[in-house]
């Protein structure tokens, strides 16, 4: 039998985007595909993007935010862009190697979406979307 196939979500910070696909990828794909996150420069897991997961059921509190290089890049078959930053600065190793397909989904920031949120909870819907 052969190993699951590999997928990277890379966004700049891995700190939500990416964190959240990869939450998503291994609660409904986790017999189907090996998920892993990691950022550009990454800065740590935003607290209400593990909150937002959390009321639908998954866990990410113990993800840690990482660079390409902690998730086996060579070992890649799909890297899956989240960020426009991440699309434009993509490590050239990843877009060099044949064994790897990268795409790109952009999806919008939520920490930019809610910086004039004044609460968590005026926050919320934008991490949620």
């Amino acid at each position: 039998m052969s190993p699951l196939p590999r997928v990277l979500f890379l966004c700049t910070g891995n700190s939500c985007r990416s964190q959240m696909a990869e939450g998503f990828a291994r609660h409904l794909l986790a017999d189907r595909v090996d998920a892993c996150s990691a950022g550009t420069a990454p800065h740590g897991l935003n607290r209400l993007a593990v909150r937002a997961m959390a009321e639908v059921g998954i866990d990410i509190s113990g993800h840690t935010s990482k660079r390409v290089e902690a998730c086996a890049p060579a070992t890649l078959d799909l890297v899956v862009t989240v960020c426009g930053h991440a699309d434009e600065n993509c490590p050239a190793f990843l877009r060099q190697n044949p064994r790897t397909r990268v795409v790109h989904h952009g999806f919008d920031d939520p920490p930019r979406l809610a910086a004039l949120a004044t609460t968590d909870d005026e926050a919320l819907p934008h991490y949620r979307r």
